[in-house]
């Protein structure tokens, strides 16, 4: 069964097909490090690391690139607000991105370009839009691309050119074309970052920066583009509409994008005080949990995050591991029946929900054989460490009542050693009698 992948253009399911045999080129929007990073960041970083596993578990070579938007109008103010310098801020942000994603299970990507390294390559993809007669200048204010030149403009959201094109921007926008026409480049204003260039000293849209690194370092077109929903209008519209009109190339052949996470079923959101961190979440949460959680929803559903649901995570999570850890599965073959409904899960438009549920069936099959390795080539793509041993570090008061209970029980008193498994059981741990000793464990 090959890969079938929900393609934003176009709006349906299609099989999977590289370019080029046995080798995938991806981009995803990476993130703009005017902050650290949030639930949000968390879902589409998984997601995608998600899809770039399993597309190297079915054999495919990846290049994988990542950008970091290190210059634009949130970093510009974020630091003026905070009173640093712009790189101290960018460096910083960045520096937490990265060790968070590390905590959740996210692998590096192969390339990860900052925009202030490609201003080069941007100020190149402007020049070739102006002398192919996409763009013009707005003086004082920047290089703008024209909508109505460009005749495909819409079709990645569905939007209608016709309804785009009407002027309704007053004062400093008012010789703008048409309302959508976006930024190629904008001119400096005291203070703020700025490179050189043919058409003024400025600095790049925030679009501009995407279509120049992808087109650097994966070439056109290229397989996958990824992010997250609520860049396809009109960041990755716009994306199209320069890439395509500068090179005369199709682009991206297929648009991935994840669902937006929703918190207690409103839109997360710093305004309405339910925004969520990475670290705030790591504070009560291992990285592992919060990567079950975010796979525990088919990837472009909206996901409802509350603290029920993530505990709900906690508790599978932990009993997984825990049933794994007593498998004692030493037969070094697959469970091919099992692995067949892993991948036809996988395959249906990267349904984690429904893998996930295939692993709950083989572990619970008492009668299944080869579960550790099948086991193992699961976690190849989902990511949890599922075969990892882990070290339960048990509470000194934990380990008191259970040196208690034994002298309890040595005395033949086992109301009170009864007494004691009830307490220690309602601290979160059970007991387990053995001819080895007391075995502890989380409930």
């Amino acid at each position: 069964m090959t890969l079938k992948l929900f393609n934003t253009l176009g709006r349906k399911e299609q099989k999977f097909i590289p370019i080029k045999d046995k080798e995938v080129r991806m981009y995803v929007c990476g993130p703009t490090v005017n902050d650290v990073p949030h639930l949000g960041h968390a879902r589409q970083q998984i997601t995608f690391d998600v899809l770039r596993k399993y597309l190297k578990y079915l054999g495919y070579k990846v290049k994988f690139v990542s950008n970091v938007t290190d210059v634009d109008d949130k970093i510009i103010n974020k630091a003026n607000e905070l009173g640093i310098d712009i790189k101290e801020l960018t460096e910083k942000n960045l520096k937490a991105h990265l060790e968070d994603y590390s905590k959740i299970g996210v692998d590096k990507p192969d390339f990860q370009p900052r925009a202030t390294e490609y201003i080069k390559e941007m100020i190149d993809l402007v020049k070739r839009l102006k002398e192919k007669g996409y763009a013009y200048v707005i003086e004082g204010d920047g290089v703008y691309f024209d909508i109505s030149k460009f005749s495909e403009y819409g079709k990645l959201s569905g939007q209608n050119l016709e309804d785009l094109k009407s002027n309704t921007r007053k004062k400093i926008t008012e010789e703008k074309k048409n309302k959508e026409d976006f930024v190629l480049w904008k001119f400096s204003k005291p203070g703020e970052p700025s490179w050189k260039s043919p058409f003024g000293e400025g600095r790049p849209g925030w679009h501009i920066e995407c279509s120049a690194m992808s087109e650097k370092i994966l070439g056109l077109p290229f397989d996958i583009h990824g992010g997250g929903q609520d860049l396809i209008f009109p960041h990755h519209e716009d994306e199209i509409a320069q890439s395509e009109a500068a090179t005369g190339k199709k682009f991206v052949n297929f648009w991935v994008h994840n669902g937006m996470v929703n918190v207690e079923k409103v839109k997360m959101s710093k305004s309405l005080g339910n925004f969520k961190t990475i670290r705030d979440l790591l504070s009560e949460y291992s990285g592992e949990v919060i990567r079950y959680f975010v796979i525990s929803n088919q990837y472009r559903k909206p996901i409802d995050f509350s603290d029920s649901t993530l505990e709900n995570a906690k508790n599978s999570y932990e009993r997984l591991k825990r049933i794994i850890g007593e498998i004692k599965d030493k037969e070094d073959k697959i469970n091919e029946k099992y692995l067949k409904e892993f991948e036809k899960a996988m395959n249906d438009d990267l349904n984690t929900a429904e893998a996930l549920a295939v692993l709950w069936k083989l572990v619970r099959d008492e009668k299944a054989e080869g579960k550790v390795k099948t086991i193992e080539e699961m976690d190849r793509v989902f990511g949890l460490n599922l075969l990892e041993k882990e070290e339960i570090k048990i509470p000194e008061e934990v380990k008191q009542l259970v040196e208690e209970r034994e002298t309890a029980r040595k005395n033949k008193d086992f109301k009170k050693s009864d007494e004691i498994r009830d307490k220690i059981n309602k601290m979160g741990y059970s007991i387990a009698d053995s001819k080895d000793g007391v075995k502890i464990s989380r409930i």
